[in-house]
């Protein structure tokens, strides 16, 4: 293994972090999309979205990086929306299905 490799490692952890459910979903409505419209680009069901953003579950690799992907992208077009939730994350840990 590099040197390289423990912080490649680290940096993957501090990545995959979940805003609050509540967070998601006013992301995707400010962004004026459906769930199925979320569902079809990270490659999931509706329901799946759903839950995730009622707190019910949390996605799961491989979903989960291309999810978190498009939150961060929601984020910087819609930088309000995470301003009122400030603090507002799921922490790698709390991982779940769907």
């Amino acid at each position: 293994m590099s040197d390289a490799d423990p912080m490649q490692r680290v940096n993957a952890l501090l990545d995959d972090v979940l805003p609050t459910p509540r967070v998601r979903q006013q992301l995707r409505l400010a962004a004026g999309l459906t769930q199925q419209e979320v569902a079809d680009a990270v490659g999931v069901k509706r329901l799946a979205v759903a839950r995730w953003e009622l707190g019910q579950t949390h996605p799961r690799r491989p979903h989960r990086a291309v999810y978190i992907h498009l939150l961060k992208g929601l984020a910087e077009r819609f930088p309000e929306v995470v301003e009122l939730n400030a603090g507002s994350t799921t922490p790698a840990s709390k991982r779940g299905s769907g």
